[in-house]
């Protein structure tokens, strides 16, 4: 297996994403999943490893930009 750096987009795109990503570990690579501490549906799992970064909007912000 190979190494993987995945740095999905917040929401939907994720969702579509990560199917992928767990099949993927399940075959061998090593994936590690780059996502912003402030996200949606970005939940944490055993398939990959999850490396968050900082970024200046909260939750509330993000809610209110969409």
């Amino acid at each position: 297996g190979g190494k993987l750096l995945v740095v999905p987009m917040v929401g939907s795109h994720w969702l579509s994403m990560k199917e992928v990503v767990e099949k993927l570990s399940e075959r061998g690579h090593e994936v590690v999943v780059l996502v912003p501490e402030v996200s949606w549906n970005m939940e944490t799992t055993q398939a990959y490893k999850v490396v968050t970064y900082p970024v200046s909007q909260s939750l509330e912000e993000l809610d209110n930009s969409f």
